[in-house]
């Protein structure tokens, strides 16, 4: 297992090793001292399952209000995806800035994303899963995001055709965000 610092503090990719030998294969997914290296103690609560049946479906920018904010770790164990996550911690010199990370069924990796981050994927692949791990409970009362092409941010997104949800295609700006909030934590 090897971890990567990302370009924004908070963000890691964490690459498993595989131990492939024709008929199988064995991974080991989680390692707590290694973790520990890096800082990354983090208890798991909630694990979720997203399956998208077509590609270009684009879920974000989402997060948690405080004091529900919470750090995940996300891996692609079918199809790809393309992972956005955009800074909105008050005290970090990198807010407002945004970074993404390609995810597939065949890098063998996690993308772990601290508190304060929006996040949001847009599927590459038909029938893509994804597996989250989240340090904190759902609550749908602090449920809160970032309209996925907002002016400032100007993120990325490889297409420009996404497939939305009505609740993702209503989302309030980065400007809003700021005005109304501030920032997170």
């Amino acid at each position: 297992m090897k971890i990567v610092k990302g370009k924004l503090d908070g963000i890691y990719e964490i690459y498993f090793d595989s131990d492939k030998n024709g008929r199988e294969y064995f991974i080991k997914t989680y390692d707590e001292k290694l973790f520990a290296e890096y800082n990354i103690r983090t208890a798991w609560v909630q694990e979720n399952h997203s399956f998208n049946i077509k590609k270009n479906i684009l879920r974000g920018l989402h997060f948690l209000l405080p004091p529900y904010t919470d750090t995940k770790l996300i891996r692609c164990i079918k199809g790809k995806v393309y992972d956005v996550f955009v800074d909105l911690r008050n005290d970090s010199p990198t807010k407002g800035k945004w970074d993404c990370a390609y995810l597939s069924k065949d890098d063998n990796k996690y993308l772990y994303i601290e508190k304060g981050f929006a996040h949001g994927y847009l599927t590459l692949e038909d029938n893509t899963e994804i597996l989250y791990k989240h340090d904190n409970f759902y609550h749908k009362d602090y449920d809160c995001g970032i309209i996925w092409n907002d002016e400032i941010l100007k993120i990325n997104w490889v297409t420009d055709n996404p497939v939305l949800s009505e609740k993702d295609s209503k989302l309030m700006t980065y400007k809003e965000f700021i005005n109304k909030f501030g920032g997170l934590l």
